[in-house]
């Protein structure tokens, strides 16, 4: 920025018809971040102030019942962890600049801070889609694996976020040396990826981006989402109204992700391919908007509909311990009743033993959280006598 207000002072000097127009053109692009309205960077504010308290409540309500509460503990709640951190940190890192920015009308920290929000931004939003790519493939792997969940093996899930933090890194790291660039956005109280600028170097890296940090992570979580579906579906003659729940719960994730990332990666696609100033201010503000509710969204659908964390969260304004459910043993199968029998003259004797039964959220237990093994070894043994006279 810095630099263009330099070659535009400098052109004006000079007078000459190519930098007149040089100007022209500098001042058609700019223009666009003073398209907002008085009443809409008001609007623009409340709403974000909204966003950034109530995620920021959320997200350390999260944290606070985590290490309050020993029984959330397990490994795949490390992964919802995960994306409340990250969510969290935009809420202190990034949404009180634009906050302010936008009750200004301007943006207020300059361009190393421009810099700054928008790598910080790009890599929390990142790690946080990669961790729920990666969530819904541990509740994938939970339900169809052929061998009982391990509530005691971080390794994986720790690599897991490990991994959500170095692939991030990968691809939020390369605007800083030379890759595309971090600026300002439409509205001109954000900054983000440079959307707009068109040579191959931007587009090549907006296009990288769009289909390994957007794409990639959609199509993870319909394809492990679909197949939990598939297997709700299979079982919900066992529990229909229950079944139907957790379908509708599925359905939500897939829906409210799509509501957050989709359209900011639609706008992002059309600043990038489309005809200068398609993208006005107005158009570009809420794909931002929605992409920055997340940060109070996924609290509500990852944690606070999820049984155990809701069960610490009552506890915890009783001041009373959880009450634990029925829950068994996670197992990814469905035991099947065994039966045993013999006859007599006028009797038929059948023992059916039937080991623990294992619902989806049973199975899942990013579904209900870990579950208990206090009834684990439990089995239901009937013995029925049919006469035969």
């Amino acid at each position: 920025m810095i630099a263009s207000n330099l070659s535009v002072i400098s052109c004006r000097r000079a007078n000459s018809a190519l930098c007149l127009s040089a100007v022209e053109e500098h001042l058609e692009a700019s223009s666009s971040y003073r398209n907002l309205s008085p009443t809409g960077h008001l609007l623009v504010a409340v709403t974000l102030g909204f966003i950034g308290t109530f995620g920021f409540l959320n997200n350390l309500l999260v944290l606070v019942l985590f290490c309050r509460y020993k029984i959330l503990r397990s490994p795949i709640n490390f992964l919802l962890v995960n994306i409340c951190l990250s969510d969290l940190l935009v809420c202190v890192l990034g949404t009180p600049f634009s906050f302010a920015a936008s009750t200004q009308g301007r943006w207020l920290i300059g361009d190393t801070g421009c810099v700054w929000y928008g790598f910080a931004n790009s890599l929390l939003g990142i790690v946080s889609l990669i961790s729920l790519a990666v969530l819904s493939y541990e509740r994938y792997c939970t339900m169809m694996g052929s061998t009982e969940a391990d509530a005691t093996n971080y390794k994986k899930v720790a690599g897991g976020v490990v991994m959500s933090w170095v692939y991030s890194l990968i691809w939020t790291l390369p605007p800083l040396f030379g890759w595309s660039r971090y600026g300002p956005e439409g509205h001109g109280t954000t900054c983000s990826v440079d959307w707009t600028t068109k040579t191959a170097n931007n587009i090549s890296y907006i296009i990288c981006l769009f289909i390994f940090c957007l794409i990639v992570p959609f199509l993870v979580i319909v394809f492990c989402y679909g197949k939990l579906l598939h297997a709700i579906k299979q079982v919900s003659g066992v529990n229909k109204p229950m079944s139907r729940k957790r379908a509708h719960r599925v359905l939500l994730m897939v829906i409210f992700y799509l509501l957050c990332w989709l359209p900011y990666g639609i706008m992002a696609l059309l600043a990038t391919f489309g005809a200068p100033g398609l993208v006005t201010a107005e158009a570009s503000i809420v794909p931002s908007i929605l992409a920055k509710s997340s940060t109070f969204i996924n609290p509500i659908i990852y944690i606070f509909m999820n049984k155990q964390f809701y069960r610490c969260f009552r506890a915890l304004f009783n001041c009373d311990k959880p009450q634990r459910g029925s829950s068994l043993k996670s197992s990814s199968k469905v035991t099947k009743p065994v039966r045993l029998g013999w006859r007599t003259d006028n009797f038929t004797f059948v023992v059916a033993s039937l080991g623990p039964t294992v619902l989806p959220n049973q199975a899942n237990p990013a579904e209900d959280g870990p579950l208990s093994t206090d009834n684990a070894k439990s089995a239901v043994v009937s013995l029925v006598a049919h006469y035969n006279g």
